[in-house]
């Protein structure tokens, strides 16, 4: 009795190893710098934040993933920063259920020198009743001296038997002026149908410059169909 309780917890625990997460943080400051490095893995995830600040910048990184036994989620995010302020966040959700798959995978950098850059990344991915999800969502932000802001989010739903696939990417970066790029993507499908959509946006400003790029891309098909949606935007002002 002894050894079949010993063998139990034994199972249980590789049980439970196989599916943990992992995180990684880093944090690194020097010469009057200040940095921050935050990440949280549950379930079958894997989390890494990076930061890194000199000469009195101020970098933060936040990254998480959340994952379940029939998803698996990976996230990162990187922030560097030299006498500027470099904002990094970064998120990926996936959940599979009654025989479905998910996978998402979300990656968040910014950079700046003297100004301030912000980059938002987030996947999400849902696979059910033997469907596939897959979410990839990348954003970038760089500035010098600048404002750049960049949100990048990709969602995709699976549902009986159907594959959805989304791509987010966004790109903003600003020379002594401000730059947005903002980008969601969503897809859907079920009953055997696929759907695929593809976002990307791209915001590039000079001095005293302000541009923006705005980008939504859909796509939902079901009963066998396949859907495919791609938009693109791209604004570039420079001196």
């Amino acid at each position: 009795m002894k050894r079949l309780l010993i063998s139990t917890g034994l199972s249980a625990l590789l049980a439970l190893t196989a599916y943990a997460g992992e995180a990684t943080a880093v944090s690194i400051a020097t010469n009057g710098g200040s940095a921050s490095a935050n990440a949280t893995a549950t379930g079958n995830a894997n989390s890494t934040a990076i930061a890194g600040a000199t000469n009195g910048g101020r970098a933060v990184a936040n990254s998480d993933a959340i994952g379940n036994r029939r998803g698996y989620a990976e996230s990162r995010a990187v922030a560097t920063a030299d006498h500027g302020l470099a904002i990094s966040n970064s998120r990926a959700d996936a959940r599979g259920a009654l025989g479905g798959f998910a996978t998402a995978d979300s990656e968040s950098v910014a950079a700046t020198i003297g100004g301030v850059a912000i980059s938002n990344s987030a996947a999400t991915a849902r696979g059910i009743f033997g469907g596939r999800a897959h979410s990839r969502s990348v954003s970038t932000a760089l500035s010098d001296h600048g404002i750049a802001t960049s949100d990048s989010r990709a969602e995709s739903e699976g549902l009986f038997g159907g594959v959805a696939r989304s791509n987010s990417d966004s790109l903003a970066d600003a020379f002594h002026g401000r730059a947005d790029s903002r980008v969601r993507v969503v897809s859907g499908a079920k009953f055997h149908a696929s759907a695929e959509a593809d976002g990307v946006g791209i915001s590039v400003s000079g001095i005293r410059r302000h541009t923006r790029a705005n980008v939504e891309a859909s796509s939902f098909s079901s009963h066998g169909r396949a859907g495919r949606s791609r938009a693109a935007a791209i604004q570039v002002e420079r001196d």
